[in-house]
């Protein structure tokens, strides 16, 4: 199969996904919260930002790698952290892994991902980060940290932007439940889609067929609730951070650290002397507020407050986009339902060729822009379109 004829760009590994999952799994992966203006926002401000192209350049030599925390890296763009991702394909956070040890690109685990940094250990390379929802209790954190750091995550992420769960009102609609039960109702979804079924029957054999948030394991047994159903159970052990919280995984944690789901400037020079590495711009890719801005939208503010590097993620959807936020002053890019639809249209196949969608497309528009080099973008002549 001829992976660049048939699914040649993001939406074709889309539309495939689509088809491949229930349909509870896929509202999972594909909503956002409320009228999903804040998913749509994410869009239409990416197209809004226009680049000026360049005629009689010559032939570039085109240059992907950057350098984050230190290190170069072979691309501008990585792996967010997905919660339950082994629920939208079996052995997704492994899959993931290994692509991201392979190719020397970032991969984050979520805290309430369905397999635990000790599950990864074996396969996580050298740029693994870890993002953590914030235990309340200090002895879970500290218990939770050093299984990070054991495992061999060297970047930690604090998540500031979930301080209550969203409703993410077409999940609800599709039938599911936090955890995931198999009711009647998606038994039906299931039986339609075979692949999927059979593939979580053998990863989780001993979970009767569905994931569950195996980080959190040992510190919530025989533990109950009556929590909303689109709310997980490790709303059970965290709290909604503060800023003495974030000194406290200054002083614990000593890599870099990531504050993640930054939108507001202002908050920029007060996370600069906290000792944060970086900021990770995002609004959740509009799953938790629905009258949030789009990241593309502050990103300039942002960079005029702080020289820390920017992340960026929400709405990128391939390599154009990871050079407009870069243009505007992003130093990386991350990537959370992309990866997720590639795994689920191909399988394990999927995230080498997201891979190289990715790059050809970076490629192809540096081309277009005269520039052989990242670090050209920022001279680049910027233009608001319509």
């Amino acid at each position: 199969m001829n992976l660049d004829q048939r699914f040649p760009g993001l939406d074709d590994l889309r539309a495939k996904a689509r088809a491949r999952l229930p349909r509870f799994v896929w509202e999972y992966l594909d909503s956002a919260t409320g009228r999903e203006a804040t998913q749509a926002r994410n869009r239409r401000c990416l197209d809004r930002i226009g680049l000026m192209p360049a005629i009689l350049g010559g032939p570039q030599e085109v240059n992907l790698s950057t350098t984050l925390f230190g290190t170069r890296l072979p691309r501008p763009f990585g792996i967010a952290p997905v919660g339950m991702s082994g629920l939208i394909w079996p052995d997704a956070e492994g899959h993931l892994a290994r692509h991201a040890a392979a190719t020397q690109i970032p991969y984050g685990l979520s805290t309430v991902a369905s397999q635990s940094p000790e599950d990864l250990a074996p396969h996580l390379g050298e740029q693994g980060w870890f993002q953590m929802y914030p235990p309340k209790d200090e002895g879970i954190r500290k218990d939770m940290l050093a299984r990070a750091r054991a495992a061999g995550f060297k970047v930690l992420v604090l998540t500031v932007d979930v301080p209550v769960a969203s409703r993410r009102e077409r999940q609800v609609r599709s039938g599911l439940t936090q955890p995931p039960r198999l009711t009647p109702r998606l038994l039906a979804q299931v039986a339609m889609r075979p692949t999927w079924a059979l593939g979580m029957a053998r990863q989780h054999r001993g979970d009767g067929g569905m994931p569950h948030m195996r980080t959190l394991d040992k510190y919530i047994e025989g533990a109950a609730s009556a929590l909303s159903s689109t709310a997980h159970i490790g709303y059970l052990l965290r709290t909604a951070p503060d800023w003495d919280y974030l000194q406290w995984l200054r002083d614990h944690w000593e890599g870099p650290l990531v504050v993640k789901g930054v939108l507001d400037a202002r908050d920029a020079p007060r996370l600069e002397a906290a000792g944060v590495d970086a900021i990770w711009i995002s609004n959740h890719a509009g799953r938790q507020f629905d009258a949030a801005p789009a990241p593309i939208e502050v990103l300039e503010e942002m960079r005029a407050a702080t020289g820390l590097p920017l992340i960026l993620d929400s709405g990128i959807e391939g390599g154009l986009d990871i050079l407009r936020a870069m243009a505007l002053g992003a130093d990386f890019v991350m990537l959370g339902r992309a990866w997720h639809y590639a795994l689920a249209a191909l399988g394990a196949a999927g995230p080498a060729h997201l891979h190289d969608i990715l790059s050809k497309d970076l490629s192809a528009n540096m081309g277009q822009l005269g520039i052989g080099t990242l670090a050209e973008l920022r001279d680049l002549k910027r233009l608001h379109l319509d």
